[in-house]
């Protein structure tokens, strides 16, 4: 264990620095990439902020301005779909450009966005300012930022990291989504807004000062791996991002994969974050109540993805989505019998079995796009992410044309169900690669192979 936290500081040899030079010696006791990974951490939290307000403002801004919740969820619906959309792009302009300053860029523009819509009085205001300019900044810090950090820096405990970093944006939930539901109550709905445009701003010094683009800049081998230069600045990063989208949807797996995905999202962005907090007021729940339940859902959810990490190092991914997805699918048809103006145990209970579920989705799906595209797998994983995003965006966008239709979100939640049950049968019929590859075309340790598998 004690290689595992400390700095390599041999001359040449594997992990020890570039070779024929003395590796660097730094004051801390940990291996550099785990540096990289606290700010990755503290950047996407950052960049999460934003999520806690739209489920939260619904119905203010129903208030306020007479919108529908159809245009309301619409403007939601433009932000997830160009989330998912900008993802594998952002993964590429990372490749060419670098982490530091497309995550500085993107983090100004939901910054931006969320500062403009105070002064909107428009809904079309509302889908520039939420959907485009948040859509753009978010989709650019989403989860192909975690997976390109994870895939240069760590050989060893990507599932771990994986899970860590994807825990990242419940960990923004649990700080933000009380905070901006007590704001929201006590204040009003702008300077909730205000608020996540200054928690954006803040983060930009870190990502600066303390992220780097490679191991290599700073001298050092990937964690648990053996030292790799850095390669020139990738060249036509959008035509390189439709090309793995091309080549990848030539294969079975990525259409298994993505389609599993976008049920993820429909059962998770699309419709807890944007419409629970709305649904429990319907039910005569205080909105501060139900902010924190689902604040609680983010604290499980830390818990739930870490540990789902932990086990798609040593598990088949694709038992664990299917595992994940049905169990899911389960809660959600209960729901509806279980929401009421009070807090009743059985809703702790669901709060606490759909969050340990929530994301952990993640680090088994992440896996297996590792294991089936190697060196492609980040971009290949914005597309699936795409697909996510896209999911959550329709039903973001039915969810609240439900409810202004049914006078009720019932009917949505059964059809979520119902939903991820067809998620876990996709998961099972993923065809597992015979010898999966890294990064650096070897062998990835981290995955298990399933030695009857055929390459999808």
């Amino acid at each position: 264990m004690l290689a595992d936290v400390t700095y390599l500081t041999k001359t040449a040899g594997p992990g020890a620095g570039a070779p024929g030079r003395p590796g660097r010696r730094f004051p801390f006791s940990v291996h550099r990439a785990w540096i990289v990974a606290a700010v990755t951490f503290v950047t996407i939290i950052g960049g999460a902020a934003f999520n806690s307000l739209p489920g939260l403002l619904i119905d203010p801004l129903h208030s306020e301005f007479g919108w529908s919740r159809g245009e309301i969820g619409l403007a939601v619906s433009i932000d997830m779909a160009l989330y998912g959309l900008t993802a594998p792009f952002a993964a590429a302009l990372m490749d060419r450009f670098g982490i530091r300053r497309v995550v500085a860029i993107a983090l100004t523009m939901v910054a931006a966005g969320a500062l403009a819509s105070v002064w909107m009085t428009a809904s079309w205001q509302l889908m520039i300012y939420w959907g485009l300019l948040v859509g753009l900044g978010t989709g650019s810090m989403a989860m192909a930022f975690a997976a390109t950090v994870t895939q240069r820096w760590f050989v060893a405990r990507r599932g771990l990291v994986t899970g860590i970093l994807t825990a990242a944006g419940a960990s923004g939930q649990l700080v933000f989504l009380p905070l901006c539901a007590w704001i929201v109550d006590e204040h009003g709905w702008r300077p909730a807004s205000v608020t996540v445009a200054l928690a954006a701003l803040v983060v930009v010094p870190f990502v600066w000062l303390l992220m780097r683009d490679h191991p290599a800049d700073v001298g050092l081998a990937p964690y648990g791996g053996d030292f790799v230069p850095r390669p020139g600045p990738g060249l036509g990063a959008a035509r390189r991002t439709v090309r793995v989208l091309f080549d990848a949807a030539r294969t079975g797996p990525f259409w298994l994969l993505a389609g599993a995905f976008a049920i993820c999202g429909a059962s998770t962005n699309g419709l807890i974050r944007t419409h629970f907090v709305p649904f429990a007021h319907d039910n005569h729940m205080p909105i501060t109540v139900a902010a924190s339940l689902l604040a609680v859902i983010g604290i499980f959810d830390v818990i739930g993805t870490v540990f789902s990490g932990w086990l798609t190092d040593r598990y088949d991914a694709r038992r664990l989505l299917a595992v994940y997805y049905a169990l899911r699918g389960i809660s959600l048809l209960f729901l509806p019998m279980l929401i009421g103006p009070e807090v009743q145990p059985p809703m702790i209970f669901f709060i606490v079995f759909y969050g340990l579920d929530w994301v952990a989705t993640v680090p088994p799906t992440l896996a297996l796009c590792r294991e089936q595209y190697g060196e492609d797998s980040a971009i290949v994983f914005g597309w699936v992410l795409a697909s996510h995003q896209v999911g959550a965006a329709v039903v973001a966008f039915l969810g609240g044309v439900a409810r202004d239709v049914f006078g009720s979100y019932d009917v949505v939640w059964y059809a979520a169900g119902a939903l991820c049950a067809m998620a876990a049968l996709m998961s099972l019929v993923i065809r597992r690669r015979r010898a999966p590859v890294d990064a650096g075309g070897g062998r990835d340790r981290a995955e298990p192979v399933d030695a009857g598998g055929l390459s999808g």
